[in-house]
């Protein structure tokens, strides 16, 4: 059925949107020599595209929802893939920095246009698993970049990378504005989308909304643990275990690909616990319990001495972290209905600025204490109290059936 190779098109979408976010950690090394940046500095390069990336959130959330995934994908893709390619051409750390934020901007309609595509394909009882597919995309892009980047940084160098780079977007996003449609040719009926009109969230209480705040804040805990993979895994591995380019590589993946199975595991749980009608429990029981992981990692990091146990540390964090990204998108559908893009966005907004203060935190920290051990704590807590958040997470009226 043609819903599937939409999802199959979002999943590519996917891939190549964390290829493109995780390239710069990827090439860390070579940027900064050649631009001669310390790590505080390479820190707010990391933070520069999440902080673009969190604030242009709700008005691209909101630019799906008016123009449909069609045109706001297409758009969307093509600006980020002309700065990926811009990344090339950066002198200096002022060009860097602004290069990056634009970037972030640019990737910023990605999830919140995908979200809207799901909604406008997929039944309620599909988008579990849906957004378990299109999330698992960002996690085998973002393990595929660290094996792929070393291979082209030793051909191309890291300038010449980023152009090609760019060029595969743009290469994604002319398909997908030629074959894809906003609606399927027979749109779902209202039973099978799930969301009762009157319960929808509308986009003027998005701020004033106790779960809407819920959401976000639980949101911002998931990004702030899971953020360290796409910028400081890799540079800490190397360098505290003393490891070659290779070596950190290959362990940097793996948390990644454990991330991707986390994503489809989660996707499924939440169909099969709606379908059988605990409908209150289906977006929480997955959330809970990879929050649950996420703590046990983190405590545990901080008690291992060797890469391999590290690695294993931080594949349980990231592994549980990443089971609660489909219920916190499904629940963003649930809520919001035809506004989905816009709430949806709003809560990835929130999420985002939590990987702007990972990033510059973990240098932070460790600067001042002179071990890593501060900032895992910091994120165990906020695994916590995002348990808390979920327990108070209330669905829309209509969804309850049992528990």
């Amino acid at each position: 059925m043609k819903r599937y190779l939409v999802l199959f098109a979002l999943f590519v979408l996917s891939l190549i949107t964390y290829i493109d976010r995780v390239a710069i950690s990827s090439a860390k090394g070579p940027i900064a020599t050649d631009l001669a940046l310390s790590d505080q500095a390479m820190g707010w390069v990391f933070s520069s595209f999440a902080l673009g990336y969190a604030l242009a959130q709700v008005p691209s959330g909101w630019f799906a929802d008016k123009m449909g995934p069609r045109i706001a994908l297409a758009v969307v893709v093509i600006a980020w893939s002309l700065f990926t390619a811009l990344t090339g051409i950066a002198q200096g750390v002022a060009v860097l920095l602004v290069i990056r934020f634009l970037f972030g901007i640019g990737e910023a309609g990605a999830f919140p246009g995908s979200a809207r595509a799901i909604f406008n394909w997929f039944p309620a009882d599909e988008r579990g698993r849906a957004n378990g597919v299109l999330f698992s995309g960002s996690r085998l892009g973002g393990a595929l970049a660290f094996p792929l980047l070393a291979w082209m940084l030793s051909g191309w160098g890291w300038r010449q990378s980023f152009v090609y780079l760019g060029l595969i977007g743009v290469v994604w996003a002319v398909v997908w504005l030629i074959w894809f449609r906003d609606h399927p040719e027979q749109p779902l009926e209202k039973s099978e989308a799930g969301t009762d009109p009157a319960s929808q969230i509308s986009f003027g209480q998005v701020f004033r909304s106790g779960r809407m705040l819920l959401t976000m804040v639980q949101y911002f805990a998931s990004n702030f643990t899971f953020f360290i993979c796409l910028s400081w895994m890799l540079p800490y591995l190397k360098e505290h275990y003393k490891l070659s380019d290779s070596e950190a590589a290959g362990y940097a993946m793996i948390p990644l690909l454990f991330g991707a199975t986390s994503q489809w595991a989660s996707g499924f749980v939440i169909d099969a616990l709606y379908r059988s009608g605990w409908r209150v429990w289906s977006r929480r029981i997955p959330a809970i319990i990879g929050f649950v992981l996420g703590v046990v990692g983190l405590v545990f990091i901080i008690q291992v001495s060797s890469p391999i146990a590290a690695v294993a540390c931080f594949t349980l964090a990231t592994f549980g972290v990443d089971m609660t990204i489909s219920p916190s998108w499904s629940y963003c559908l649930d809520i919001g209905g035809t506004r989905s893009g816009a709430v949806s966005g709003s809560m990835n907004m929130i999420g985002n600025l939590g990987s702007f203060v990972s990033a510059n935190a973990f240098p932070m920290l460790y600067g001042m204490t002179g071990s890593a051990t501060t900032y895992f704590v910091v994120a165990a807590l906020l695994n916590v109290v995002a348990i808390g958040c979920w327990l108070l997470m209330r669905p829309p009226t209509g969804t309850s059936t049992t528990g």
